[in-house]
């Protein structure tokens, strides 16, 4: 046995990744921009409600209340997640949705093919694994560098797969 193959036993991972969704605004950000926003709606709406207005208050307040709700939609969906990892006899690629139902799938990665499709001002546009009939589409969440990052690191590891 070379110390190549001895450094990586068949079964031992050499390429992990997680992917997740990036979300630019933390749990702090978000609970100042919705203090923001209740401060700003109610002092608008107390003056509105003064002159006699007084269904703009309540209109003010269901603007708040949807702000709400579409960012905890967002931070739900942020919850999705994938993970793969590459070894010499497998690459597993684990699915989790924001509900939290996990879906896995396995392939042999001498048979596996990456398939990444581009456009000229974009970049990536949509990358799968597609082996054994199956099509799994990873990564659809990431932004295009991290697209470009990913695509490069794990057409590596599948080339490194092949390889040994």
């Amino acid at each position: 046995m070379s110390d190549t193959n001895a450094s990586y036993p068949a079964d031992e991972p050499f390429f992990q990744a997680l992917l997740i969704p990036h979300r630019s605004l933390g749990k702090t950000g978000f609970a100042i921009l919705m203090g923001a926003l209740l401060f700003g709606s109610s002092v608008t709406g107390a003056f509105f409600l003064s002159r006699g207005a007084w269904p703009v208050f309540g209109f003010l307040g269901l603007d708040v209340i949807a702000v709400y709700v579409a960012f905890r939609a967002n931070y739900r969906a942020a919850r999705a997640r994938e993970e793969v990892s590459v070894s010499r006899t497998s690459l597993d690629i684990r699915k989790t949705a924001p509900s939290g139902k996990s879906e896995a799938h396995r392939f042999n990665p001498f048979w596996a093919r990456f398939s990444v499709a581009r456009h000229a001002e974009i970049g990536i546009t949509r990358m799968a694994v597609e082996a054994q009939g199956q099509n799994v589409p990873i990564g659809g969440f990431l932004n295009p560098d991290d697209r470009e990052s990913f695509a490069s690191a794990f057409s590596r590891a599948l080339a490194t797969a092949k390889a040994r």
